[in-house]
């Protein structure tokens, strides 16, 4: 059985390290975006998306494109649901590879080259995974749920007896919706880090940076910062 110290000295700190370059890059991000000196408002794709989607509304509530605002919120339900039914799956392939727990110094920790090889790690490990896809299923399926209220929303009518309805009002519910759905689409991202680090810690921390790589590109608004 392993000391304490040294599963904290090596896949913990690996846990830690990559948690650590998740929080940098993200701080990193808000810097960019908050007011100073290097402030961009559309520096990310999201922020330019939440404008998007506060001028659509604007353009549906004043035009009244009721079939095209069902059409589209129909696509963000259906993507989020499916989405959500496929978290679950996840926790539970992810439950069944508890039973393999006896098998861990025998062949699933072959590429673990500087952790520690122990079934009670492995199950730790596998919890936090799971916790990771909970987190998913509960964005998302509140996603759908936004998605689908912010339908009636926007089909209500201009009308001085409904003050609270306005365009600004269903424009920051629907930004509120897609929230939801980015925050269940990162802990799908964050996944692939803990997944690697079932096999050790430095692959861990070799997947997070690879992670953040692509997160800076998918991030970051075309022609930004430019």
């Amino acid at each position: 059985m392993p000391s304490f110290n040294s599963i904290y000295n090596s896949d913990m700190f690996g846990f830690v390290i990559s948690a650590g370059l998740i929080l940098c890059y993200y701080a990193y991000l808000r810097w960019r975006t908050a007011p100073g000196p290097h402030y961009d408002p559309h520096y990310t794709i999201q922020a330019l998306n939440a404008e998007a989607r506060r001028l659509w509304v604007e353009s549906v509530m004043r035009d009244k494109r009721d079939i095209l605002a069902v059409q589209t919120l129909r696509n963000s339900t259906m993507v989020a649901v499916f989405l959500a039914s496929t978290s679950i799956l996840l926790i539970i392939g992810t439950i069944s590879l508890s039973g393999h727990s006896s098998d861990v110094e025998h062949g699933l920790h072959s590429l673990n080259l500087v952790g520690v090889v122990d079934p009670s790690l492995w199950m730790f490990k596998l919890v936090i995974m799971i916790i990771d896809q909970c987190v998913a299923f509960f964005s998302l399926t509140l996603a759908a749920r936004s998605f689908h209220h912010a339908g009636y929303l926007l089909n209500v009518p201009a009308d001085p007896k409904h003050p609270v309805i306005t365009p600004r009002f269903v424009a920051a519910f629907l930004n509120r919706a897609a929230h939801y759905y980015s925050n269940g689409m990162r802990a799908y991202y964050f996944t692939i880090p803990l997944l690697f680090w079932l096999f050790g810690p430095h692959l861990m921390v070799i997947s997070t940076l690879v992670l953040i790589f692509v997160l800076y590109r998918l991030d970051r608004t075309p022609g930004a910062g430019e």
